[in-house]
């Protein structure tokens, strides 16, 4: 399920980019009155999926970073976890031994 949520949300960012792309291609070719209309289209169209490359490219460099801050998180957590239970077991070897010692006596 979380996989088609994904996919979903993968869709819908990329319609909402290239909705982006394409205002700010016409934004962008608006004061060129002198193009025609195929070369306006033409230019638009160059823009638009230039805007996308970049756009895709930005999300490729997050996901890797998010990639690359997910494996350091996860190797700190498994060394955190590891002390912490070293901790726990000097720390029980430790009143065990003190228990056996005031038994002892």
């Amino acid at each position: 399920m979380s996989g088609f949520l994904n996919d979903i949300e993968g869709h819908l960012l990329l319609a909402a980019t290239r909705e982006e792309g394409r205002t700010a291609a016409e934004r962008f070719t608006a004061p060129l009155d002198w193009l025609t209309d195929a070369q306006r289209a033409e230019v638009e169209r160059r823009f638009e999926a230039e805007y996308l490359a970049l756009a895709r490219g930005s999300w490729q460099r997050t996901a890797a970073r998010a990639r690359r801050l997910r494996d350091e998180y996860e190797t700190a957590y498994r060394g955190l976890r590891r002390r912490l239970l070293a901790g726990w077991l000097l720390g029980s070897a430790v009143a065990l031994g003190g228990v056996v010692l005031c038994l002892a006596r």
